[in-house]
């Protein structure tokens, strides 16, 4: 009994390790702060194209009005207030157009200062609130894009995001190059908990994603007899690339449906081996680069790379820095 005991103990301390070292290992940021950069730039392009129908779509008089967004959100709470949810956006109450464009270019200015990482840790907070700003009073315009930007800006908030590759770096650089007694110490990059934290949420977080929409496909019927693949590409809505040859290759097609599903069902459990980890990230670049490239969606399919980007070591995000700076 007493070997059960001491065995079951021993068992259990080991899941509490594992848990602790999953969450709380201190890691570099270099990999956060590669993602600070993408999504920076992705919530800056996104958002300035809102500048073409600002008042369309966030004006006093837009096309969904705030009446009906009010009643909306009513409604919504009234249907899921058990959990809680809460919807505001400033664009509700504005009526000034100037007062609109004026929110809208300091949002920009806040995204550049985010890509740039000035200010990093403030700025991500007022990235992720900006974004939301938008994506509460847009409701009928929003795509998965808009939803893994404000899910990426969100996690940003929990790490230092402008460890490396920004400009607070290059700041922190010049107030202690006056150092005179062991300078290179105030340079190192400490590693973080809080690094490691944001990026295994932004890995949960995927995998969630993934399997939800692998799971989803699973209650079409064409996912099932392989059509579904010749479905999108033959929809001229969406065709960038003339894909109409599959249609005399339907075993290829169905070939691409199904690892289209196998993808996403599987993605969870074979993202986290190293063995099987580069396999699915090739796997994860060839499906976004031809969901951007083939069917129009460049936006989304290079947030969902961003996304993958949690799953690359730092160190190799820092190897290809180094190498580029030693190119240059």
């Amino acid at each position: 009994m007493s070997t059960v005991v001491r065995a079951t103990g021993d068992w259990l301390r080991s899941v509490v390790a594992g848990w602790n070292g999953f969450w709380f290992t201190p890691t570099d940021p270099a990999t956060l702060s590669l993602i600070r950069i993408c999504i920076g730039l992705m919530l800056l392009y996104t958002h300035l194209v809102w500048s073409l129908g600002l008042q369309e779509f966030f004006g006093a008089d837009a096309w969904i009005s705030s009446d009906s967004l009010s009643s909306e959100w009513a409604w919504r709470a009234a249907e899921q207030d058990r959990l809680g949810l809460y919807h505001w956006s400033l664009f509700q109450w504005v009526r000034s157009p100037v007062a609109l464009w004026a929110i809208h270019i300091a949002s920009l200015i806040i995204f550049l200062l985010l890509t740039l990482g000035l200010w990093s840790r403030a700025v991500a907070i007022l990235a992720y609130l900006a974004t939301l700003n938008y994506l509460h009073r847009a409701t009928g315009a929003l795509f998965g894009l808009d939803q893994i930007n404000v899910m990426l800006a969100m996690y940003l908030m929990l790490g230092p995001c402008g460890a490396r590759y920004s400009l607070d770096a290059v700041l922190r650089r010049r107030r202690n190059s006056v150092d005179l007694v062991n300078p290179r110490v105030n340079l190192l990059v400490k590693p973080s908990i809080s690094a490691n934290l944001a990026i295994r949420l932004i890995q949960i977080h995927m995998c969630v994603i993934y399997f939800y929409a692998g799971a989803r496909k699973l209650l079409g019927s064409t996912w099932w007899d392989g059509t579904a693949m010749w479905a999108s590409v033959g929809n001229l809505e969406y065709q960038t690339v003339d894909l109409t040859w599959l249609a005399d290759w339907p075993m290829f097609g169905a070939f691409l449906t199904h690892l289209t599903v196998w993808f996403e069902i599987s993605y969870f459990a074979l993202v986290w081996p190293k063995l099987t980890r580069p396999i699915v990230l090739a796997l994860a670049v060839l499906m976004h680069l031809g969901i951007a490239f083939c069917m129009g969606m460049i936006t989304f399919g290079l947030v969902m790379l961003i996304g993958n980007l949690a799953f690359v070591a730092p160190a190799i995000v820092r190897g290809c820095f180094a190498r580029n700076s030693t190119a240059n």
